[in-house]
């Protein structure tokens, strides 16, 4: 899901939908700086500045992960001393001044945001604490609309692909999401032989949050790192099928939340 804020009525809608991110945890901060060059001066001169906040929240039994592209910032400021941590939120403010969108991230101000435009783009999936390990990667797909693919669909994507793959279907979890569709491990028939360090863990979750079908890819391994050649072929063969948002991990650096 992608939005756009720029107005008081989508302020509205903002907090009303996050409830506030009440409870939630702020998981990266980034700072890019845009310059041009100026030819009169001869030099290159400052063109905005724009914040990316990653938000992880909870409503009810559905886990968000969230990203605020802060686009036009021209105040910013984070603070952190003592041992202080302005990563845990409460409720944050947000108010319409003059065209500019004012973002208190924590009651202190410890992190705070100017900004002419905020866009919101988020993915959601049924929580479950034990699956949650921000240490582990991942790779996690929100659909716009529709019902998730069948299992029997993925592999043919990816033989039609060229990258054949075995299924392991998974038995079903004491404690597992309700909304859970599929789950199981993919290993590339070319990475047999490396066992089950080579393979991929695949759950496709039923239309959650009012929104379209979710997939989650994980490593096999807790320690491991996904495989490139196998996660770049399912990642490939899902979004030219489906519109939808994912991300890669949980810091903006590594989110690639848009529209396909």
């Amino acid at each position: 899901m992608t939005h756009s804020i720029k107005t008081a009525e989508e302020v509205r809608w903002l907090l009303t939908h996050t409830q506030g991110f009440r409870g939630g945890r702020v998981m990266d901060v980034h700072l890019a700086k845009r310059w041009m060059f100026d030819e009169e001066s001869g030099r290159d001169v400052t063109a905005g500045s724009v914040v990316t906040v990653v938000v992880q929240y909870h409503l009810k039994d559905i886990l968000r992960i969230a990203k605020l592209t802060l686009q036009g910032v021209s105040d910013f400021s984070i603070f952190e001393q003592d041992g202080g941590d302005c990563s845990s939120l409460g409720v944050i403010q947000v108010e319409v001044q003059e065209g500019q969108l004012r973002f208190w991230f924590d009651p202190q101000g410890n992190l705070y945001v100017v900004c002419e435009e905020a866009l919101l783009e988020e993915v959601a999936l049924p929580h479950s604490d034990k699956d949650m390990n921000t240490e582990v990667a991942q790779w996690i797909f929100q659909a716009e609309s529709g019902d998730a693919p069948t299992v029997a669909w993925l592999l043919n994507e990816l033989d039609q692909a060229g990258v054949p793959c075995i299924w392991r279907s998974a038995g079903r979890r004491s404690g597992a999401p309700r909304a859970l569709s599929w789950e199981g491990e993919l290993v590339a028939a070319a990475d047999l032989n490396a066992g089950s360090k080579a393979a991929l863990t695949v759950r496709a979750y039923e239309p959650i949050d009012g929104a379209g079908f979710g997939i989650r890819l994980l490593p096999r391994l807790s320690a491991g790192r996904i495989n490139g050649r196998l996660l770049r072929a399912v990642t490939e063969v899902v979004t030219q099928r489906y519109a939808g948002t994912c991300l890669a991990g949980i810091s903006s650096e590594e989110w690639s939340g848009r529209k396909f």
